[in-house]
């Protein structure tokens, strides 16, 4: 039986995609599940686009999404290099035994005949355009007089004419196309660099990657993959296509009119890698069960290519991975929850004070990048607007002073005790109260239950707080 070996393949050409995670995480299970490996490879062969320091980005998101691979780039293995532009002689060395199979030839055209080729087929109607072969024509002796005198050129497939490329998409059921609707595809840039569809499947096949899991937009260029596999006389691997992302009440995938679309944003604004992780896990596929929570562990023993959906698109529904991560949040330890929020809190805060802060706000954030807005007076003294206050905030201020200020005992008990005692004495209504007390105190009317955070804060500190508005009136 042959071992189970899936990949992914980033293009350094910018930041990661969310929906590049949720692939490579189903790529990543089945390998686990089947104990296979899963193959990283850095595909960075389209030049123009390439970003400079893209591939530590990609493979640093992956890590902090506590993902691993088996081979590739900073692990080696066995099929390297991992990254596609130390491979180049590799990609020639193929070329060349297309091009001896004639299965393959060169092509001289210039840049400007191509393009005026393409207008011509525009103009008579030619719905999706194809190079017109007139390098085929050319003798032997004549591709020999053109490369002595190094004229630029491409290397492209010879693709066979009246023939039906069919295959079984382990998803999507059986897909076949004509050759006849397949351009002679150029196999190795004038640059010297392949192409990702020659690239791709010279890779696979000496990689030995046994399943191709990847978005179903890629259909469409199966079959060219398939075409250079029978070429070559090599084995295919099985295909799965899986829907692509979508905003949720859109046709379209994921933009950043709505939120964040790149992996490394998401961990960012706060959203937890493990909340993620479980949001993306059901995006494309459903274990034929109520359960809402997996963790990685859980994923990999129930995970399984049937119970990929056969759609083309599927909702990112941003405000249930809002609700899932406030779940995985409250899950925290406060120990933990305070290491993780540091990166959200101003910078020399003790980390002490967030473990205490922890019970008060973790219920209360969707996101860790919210802590500041919800408890942002506990790191600043807060500017109060006293158009905020109630008609009667000098005297409930001056009441909830004279009780702090004389408490014996600072704890949370002793604090409520004294000033449910003082409202009463004194008729004042409870929710005016506390929430003028809560203003001078936070700045705010939405915060943490403000006894607690009285009593976080300290004696010394509310007083200050109460003192200044006070002093102002």
């Amino acid at each position: 039986m042959t071992k189970v070996r899936t990949r992914m393949a980033p293009s350094p050409t910018g930041e990661y995609h969310i929906g590049h995670i949720r692939t490579l995480l189903y790529n990543w299970a089945f390998a686990k599940k089947n104990k296979g490996d899963f193959i990283i490879r850095i595909e960075n062969t389209d030049r123009e686009r390439y970003v400079e320091g893209a591939t530590d980005r990609i493979l640093d998101v992956i890590s902090d999404y506590g993902l691993s691979w088996d081979e590739g780039p900073r692990v080696g293995g066995p099929y390297g290099p991992y990254i596609q532009s130390e491979r180049l002689d590799i990609y020639q060395e193929h070329a060349q035994i297309l091009l001896k199979k004639k299965a393959a030839y060169y092509c001289f055209c210039s840049e400007e005949r191509l393009a005026k080729m393409r207008e011509e087929q525009k103009a008579r109607g030619v719905v999706s355009t194809k190079y017109d072969r007139l390098c085929l024509k050319l003798k032997k002796q004549e591709i020999e007089e053109k490369l002595v005198n190094k004229l630029p050129y491409v290397i492209r497939m010879k693709v066979p004419e009246n023939k039906e490329v069919t295959f079984n998409d382990l998803i999507t059921g059986k897909i076949s196309i004509s050759s006849n609707n397949i351009d002679d595809q150029v196999l190795i840039k004038s640059d010297g660099f392949p192409t990702y569809h020659f690239a791709v499947v010279v890779d696979d096949h000496l990689m030995k990657i046994s399943h191709v899991m990847r978005g179903n937009d890629w259909i469409p260029s199966t079959p060219k993959h398939i075409l250079l596999y029978e070429a070559f006389g090599w084995k295919m691997p099985y295909f799965a296509h899986i829907p692509n992302l979508k905003e949720m009440g859109a046709g379209k995938k994921l933009s950043k009119r709505f939120g964040a679309v790149s992996a490394r944003e998401f961990l960012d604004e706060g959203y937890l890698a493990e909340a993620l992780l479980n949001f993306l896990m059901f995006l494309g596929w459903n274990p034929g069960t109520d359960r809402e929570f997996y963790s990685l562990e859980e994923f990999i023993r129930v995970f399984s290519i049937e119970k990929i959906h056969k759609t083309d698109l599927v909702a990112f529904d941003r405000d249930k991975l809002l609700w899932m991560n406030n779940q995985y949040i409250q899950k925290l330890t406060d120990e933990d929850f305070a290491q993780r929020s540091l990166k959200f809190a101003p910078v020399g805060i003790d980390k002490k004070l967030l473990i205490k802060l922890s019970p008060l706000v973790k219920s209360r954030i969707k996101k860790l990048s919210e802590l500041r807005q919800l408890a942002g007076f506990f790191f600043e003294k807060p500017r109060v607007d006293k158009k905020m206050l109630g008609k009667n905030w000098v005297e409930h201020l001056q009441a909830a002073h004279n009780i702090i200020e004389n408490l014996d005992s600072w704890d949370l008990e002793n604090l409520n005790d004294n000033l449910m005692k003082k409202i009463e004495k004194k008729g004042f209504k409870t929710g005016d109260f506390f929430m003028d007390l809560r203003i001078a105190i936070a700045g705010s009317k939405f915060t943490p239950p403000i006894n607690d955070s009285i009593v976080i804060l300290g004696k010394e500190e509310t007083l200050k707080r109460i003192n200044k508005i006070l002093s102002d009136k």
